[in-house]
């Protein structure tokens, strides 16, 4: 069972986290690429924040985004704010997100997310508490993958190993972590490939953060994931 109140709990927790690291940046390094092709670290706190208020609007019953267009206009438009502007937002933002995640409601109804995905209410604290941690390692100030929450990562493991399995692209795959095993790609009768290494880097090769180069792959070469 999810328990989404202490998502919410582990949502505040990684917020003061990345808002305790983020408060030792100035207004320069703000600018400063981030880890995401493309995106500052502002783009990174701007979309945090926005990402925060579309989330509220998912457990309100509202889209998420009024459209992709809007949504790349507002961190656009928020990306150059200096630090403390930015520091605010993400953290009233998240205010409005815990603030909507303790009204009493039915959990276990289904919301839905960007493109059409549909989920159960009870999992978007997860969700958040996913940008959040996965964020704060982009913003490349010293957080990395090997440095979440335990919990976190078996999860998000989880999490992304279920959201690829059926994938046409992926060939059979099972992972390892030499202790915890997981299945993903093509329904098989067995996996074609087995890919090994440490839980943060399956998380990272699955997430899109690192290219895989830490890991090893018996029965074939790794697969290529498609962008999530």
């Amino acid at each position: 069972m999810i328990d989404h109140a202490r998502d919410l709990a582990s949502v505040r927790e990684a917020t003061e986290r990345l808002l305790t690291a983020a408060a030792k940046l100035d207004n320069a390094s703000v600018a400063e690429p981030s880890r995401l092709p493309g995106w500052s670290r502002g783009h990174v706190l701007a979309h945090l924040a926005r990402n925060a208020d579309a989330l509220v609007n998912v457990l309100e019953g509202r889209p998420m985004y009024v459209s992709p267009t809007a949504r790349d206009a507002d961190i656009e438009r928020d990306a150059p704010r200096p630090l403390d502007v930015q520091l605010a937002d993400v953290r009233e933002s998240a205010a409005r997100f815990q603030d909507t995640g303790a009204v009493p409601a039915d959990w276990s109804r289904t919301v839905e997310l960007r493109n059409g995905v549909t989920d159960a209410a009870a999992r978007v604290p997860f969700r958040r508490w996913v940008e959040v941690e996965l964020h704060h390692v982009d913003l490349g100030i010293g957080y990395e993958l090997e440095d979440l929450p335990a919990e976190f990562v078996e999860r998000e493991i989880d999490f992304l190993a279920e959201r690829f399995t059926g994938h046409p692209d992926v060939p059979p795959t099972r992972l390892t972590d030499g202790t915890r095993a997981w299945s993903t790609g093509r329904e098989a009768g067995a996996a074609e490939v087995t890919v090994r290494g440490s839980a943060p880097d399956l998380l990272g090769w699955l997430a899109g953060r690192r290219d895989g180069s830490g890991l090893s792959a018996e029965g074939g070469a790794l697969p290529s994931l498609p962008p999530l």
